[in-house]
């Protein structure tokens, strides 16, 4: 019971969606515009219906029609309408027009704000529920030159149009009241985005924070925090460090994704990646203009101690980012997980690159027991599509044997399986890897860095030893608990 009380204490402490609109419309000093397309004008229904909106709302509209839209806005080239590029033209347009229009000579402590949003919401046939960007361009001091920005993209979970309508507005509320109320918090501003909210109704895939308030923002930590928060299952960000929409990289994509720790990235990951590329892109069915490569880490991977070690998080993902790479984040513990949120979004060739000891793993019964039907429900999933593994060698420690595809052990019970996917060429042996490497494990890189040896810098690819080095990449948390002991 006491469980219980507490959580509807905790509950009970979350302003209303109404105490929040009210504190915002009885604010002098929050002034701006409403821009919403798709869903109706939702969110600035809620800021009308508790009353005061006028000293808030110079403007709330719906340019639902395509032709006004774009007399308003512009066209965009690929001629869709819910697009990123869409929503940042919504909200420069609209604030352009408070401040050319409300005169800061006679409202000099007015706090400018454009709210916009772009949806589709679900379509008649059901099978697609609809998604949309989400965003507030605002100011926290009238003098503020530059605008802080917060932009979200959402995918719909609910089955309704009417109930995703009502859950866009009550997100819209919880947005523009955490950007002015909880900007200084931005990872618990993320949390209070689902107050009032189901989190199974609606995902959050990509959060950006922008401007001066959020300069020491990390997007790429925010977008961790979204899946700690379960928000969503899966996150990217690309080399630049800026988050990237899977759905819009993926989409219609050829896919070889590698997953591994990369604690950190060794002169055996890229020899696995650059082998199986090669192999990739010459399949029959694959284009090189139209392929992605993605390293994969996995929630259970950036777990330290049970808890995960968010600085060593940025530490790995530095290296790749240096590397010029994509990096996925996802919560998949299996792999025929990963597989099928690349299903979602392509049903071009999908490549896995793994090791041995990994393919050992996904031929192990333990991981599939909560499945009604077990190991092979997940390798329908894993192996349904145009999916191909690209095996990456093992050299046995005892024996110096190699392990291959053709020689590696798995359960008795699951080796006519593994014969069936092996003979039916899903399984790919690389042999062209590099022998000279292969004693090289990112765990030993790791020891030698933390306890201060040398011979470590060998074994990591060009440059990488010299980031490490001048950042102090993973010993970093170790001297500042050695300057405060």
């Amino acid at each position: 019971m006491s469980t219980v009380k507490t959580s509807m204490n905790a509950f009970e402490n979350i302003p209303s969606i109404k105490a929040k609109t009210l504190r915002i419309n009885l604010n002098p000093n929050i002034y701006g515009t409403f821009a919403e397309i798709g869903a109706g004008q939702e969110t600035a229904r809620q800021f009308f219906r508790a009353g005061g909106a006028s000293g808030t709302i110079a403007k709330a509209m719906s340019a639902y029609d395509k032709a006004f839209s774009d007399a308003i806005y512009g066209v965009e080239n690929d001629g869709r309408y819910v697009t990123q590029s869409r929503l940042k033209r919504m909200l420069e347009h609209e604030m352009r027009l408070v401040e050319e229009r409300i005169s800061r000579e006679n409202n000099p402590d007015y706090l400018f704000f454009s709210f916009a949003n772009t949806v589709a919401t679900i379509d008649f046939s059901k099978r697609y529920k609809g998604h949309g960007w989400v965003g507030i361009r605002f100011q926290l001091d009238p003098k503020q030159k530059e605008y802080d920005e917060i932009v979200l993209h959402i995918r719909f979970q609910q089955n309704e149009a009417r109930l995703q309508q009502e859950t866009l507005g009550t997100l819209g509320v919880n947005l523009i009241y955490g950007a002015f109320f909880k900007y200084h918090k931005p990872k618990k501003l993320l949390k209070y985005l689902y107050d009032h909210i189901d989190r199974d109704t609606i995902e959050i895939d990509m959060v950006n924070f922008t401007g001066p308030h959020f300069k020491d923002v990390d997007n790429r930590l925010m977008s961790l925090q979204l899946i700690r928060n379960d928000m969503t299952d899966a996150v990217m960000f690309g080399p630049d460090g800026n988050n990237l929409l899977p759905a819009a990289v993926l989409y219609k994509k050829s896919i070889l994704a590698l997953r591994g720790s990369f604690r950190p990235v060794t002169k055996v990951n890229m020899d696995m990646f650059q082998k199986s590329y090669d192999i990739f892109i010459r399949e029959q069915t694959v284009e090189y203009e139209n392929t992605i490569v993605v390293f994969e880490i996995t929630l259970s991977n950036l777990k330290a101690s049970g808890e995960i070690d968010e600085q060593d998080f940025m530490d790995r993902a530095e290296l790749l980012c240096s590397l010029g790479h994509t990096v996925l984040i996802s919560n998949f513990k299996e792999y025929y997980k990963l597989v099928e949120y690349f299903n979602n979004y392509t049903k071009a060739k999908i490549g896995i690159t793994m090791g041995v000891n990994n393919l050992v793993d996904v031929f192990d019964e333990k991981y599939y027991r909560h499945l009604s039907g077990g190991i092979l429900e997940a390798f329908g999933k894993l192996f349904f599509k145009d999916l191909k593994v690209y095996l990456y060698p093992m050299k046995d420690p005892e024996t110096g044997q190699i392990m291959t595809s053709n020689n590696v052990k798995v359960h008795p019970r699951m080796k006519e399986l593994y014969k069936f996917f092996k003979y039916n060429g899903k399984v790919m042996d690389i042999i062209d890897y590099d022998p000279d490497i292969m004693h090289i494990f990112s765990r030993e890189v790791l020891r030698r860095i933390t306890s201060g040896e040398d011979g470590w810098e060998d074994m990591l690819p060009e440059g990488i030893a010299e980031v490490i080095q001048e950042k102090q990449l993973f010993t970093r948390k170790l001297i500042a608990e050695d300057k405060s002991s």
